[in-house]
């Protein structure tokens, strides 16, 4: 009888102990379940990043959950984190950069044109950048130039840009020597 009155008089802090040792479960399910629907469809580098993400979801709403349970509002909580967001996106950068180029990268992540290990010529206007993409990031695209040098491209120009996907590597551009001159005196 008395373990009876301890659980009732507990039951928050067993039915939250309870969560917090089924959470690794359901992380597992939720990972077998993506793995299962994306097997073959994408790459390891996109999988991986959709793993992440999957996870980092799940967790959020977990926690969501158990905050509702110990009767926290969420309402002054998302007020909150917004106004958070929002000051940390104009604080440390421009207003516009942070939410675009996660905006981006979500667009990235979703439209499958476009993955690690793909040449691609990034036109803009009358130049050109070119290269392997080597990672797609949060904020940036990372591309290995014909010549070995590395090319950090931001999210948002990457997907307002016209982009080439190539079929092939760009040979190097052959390079026309430039005469010598020498200052002083012609000879």
């Amino acid at each position: 009888m008395h373990l009876l009155d301890f659980a009732l008089s507990q039951y928050k802090l067993i039915v939250t102990l309870v969560a917090l040792l089924s959470f690794p479960l359901l992380m597992k399910a939720c990972c077998k379940l993506l793995e299962k629907v994306t097997r073959g469809k994408i790459d390891s580098h996109r999988k991986q990043r959709a793993d992440l993400l999957v996870r980092v979801l799940v967790a959020f709403v977990f926690v969501c959950f158990m905050l509702v349970f110990w009767g926290i509002e969420l309402r002054g909580l998302l007020v909150l984190g917004s106004s958070l967001f929002a000051m940390l996106g104009v604080a440390m950068f421009a207003s516009w950069s942070l939410l675009s180029n996660l905006t981006s990268f979500l667009l990235m992540f979703i439209q499958n044109d476009y993955r690690v290990g793909n040449w691609v010529r990034i036109v803009d206007g009358a130049n050109f950048v070119e290269g392997c993409i080597v990672e797609m990031g949060l904020m940036s695209v990372v591309l290995r130039h014909v010549d070995g040098h590395k090319v950090v491209y931001p999210n948002n120009l990457f997907v307002t840009r016209p982009v080439m996907v190539l079929s092939q590597e760009p040979t190097k551009p052959k390079q026309v020597p430039t005469p010598r001159r020498t200052l002083g005196p012609k000879k």
